[in-house]
């Protein structure tokens, strides 16, 4: 008998086996039936919503595979026949794409950076308010702009920034001469931004007034005890306490940084502001509706899908190794 056979443990034959692969995938599944037929009138709830995106989500990718067919209007919805990257190389050597791309990053990162920090700020500010009229009233102000229309929004910025506008008025109040803001291709993104800002910031901050709430009390009591003063208390305990929120909706903001507002762009730009206003999405628009080239547009929504997919995964990634936070 060698030693690595005195070494080996021997087991009990009266003990259990341990419970292998199979064993456990079939308790699994036994305790997902009983609890779906416990719990049936709470699961049926989720048809609906899943039913949701099933037809309006998942089944339109589908149609992904025009990207890689010809597509004639009054055709089969899949195409004609079979072209491969074609449409795909024909974007990449496109300049107006390219110049399409860039504004959408500008446009993505401006907007990133000024609507994501912004309504932790506000949140920070109105959780140290201590006049409940006040704050109500600072909250309520803030969330109008939230249930304004895209049209009304845009409408409401034309008038103001047109050349015998507001904004104009103060200007030549002030001395100057009037600017055409909407026809200065300079002015565009400054414009949207500001816009956004305006109209984002006081409802993102509902989720972060959620989160504060959250956070324990006896945390500042201890930090009031170690000397801190209300701004190490911030930065100490809240920002800590609400590092979950703040990433994930970062997460959530990145996987939208491509999907720059079509909408407000659509109503905004005009021919003299494509060189800054121009995006992906506007330009999909007069590529595949107005000039009907569905299986051009197709392929650059594609690629734009993926460039948003692989941005997500990656800040999920990242945030789940650094921070210790992610969505999965």
């Amino acid at each position: 008998m060698t030693a690595s056979d005195t070494a080996r443990p021997v087991a009990d034959p009266g003990s259990p086996s341990p419970p292998t692969t199979r064993t456990r995938r079939r308790a699994g599944r036994h305790t997902w039936r009983r609890a779906l037929r416990r719990d049936w009138q709470l699961y049926s709830l989720a048809v609906l919503p899943l039913l949701f995106f099933l037809v309006f989500r998942y089944l339109p990718m589908l149609g992904n595979v025009i990207a890689f067919r010809r597509f004639q209007p009054g055709g089969s919805v899949f195409g004609e026949r079979w072209v491969g990257l074609r449409y795909i190389r024909m974007f990449l050597s496109d300049p107006t794409f390219w110049d399409v791309f860039t504004n959408t990053l500008v446009l993505g990162l401006l907007t990133l950076l000024s609507c994501f920090p912004l309504p932790i700020v506000l949140a920070l500010l109105l959780n140290e308010l201590r006049s409940r009229r006040l704050k109500r009233f600072v909250q309520s102000v803030s969330y109008l702009p939230h249930f304004l229309s895209i049209v009304i929004v845009a409408a409401m910025v034309m008038q103001l920034v047109s050349v015998d506008g507001t904004v104009n008025q103060l200007v030549r109040a002030l001395g100057g001469e009037a600017v055409p803001f909407l026809q200065q291709a300079g002015w565009f993104r400054t414009i949207y931004v500001s816009s956004e800002v305006w109209q984002t910031v006081g409802w993102g901050t509902i989720l972060y007034l959620a989160a504060l709430t959250a956070v324990d009390e006896d945390l500042y009591e201890a930090a009031r005890i170690d000397g801190a003063n209300r701004w190490r208390q911030t930065w100490h305990v809240t920002l800590p306490g609400i590092r979950p929120t703040m990433v994930t909706l970062l997460i959530l903001n990145i996987g939208t940084f491509m999907a720059v507002g079509f909408e407000k762009i659509l109503l905004l730009y005009n021919p003299l502001t494509y060189p800054t206003a121009d995006v992906i999405s506007t330009y999909l628009f007069r590529v595949g509706i107005v000039s009907n080239n569905f299986s051009y547009a197709a392929a650059i929504g594609l690629f734009e899908s993926v460039i948003g997919l692989t941005l997500v995964l990656s800040a999920n990634a990242i945030s789940r190794r650094t921070v210790g936070t992610s969505l999965w």
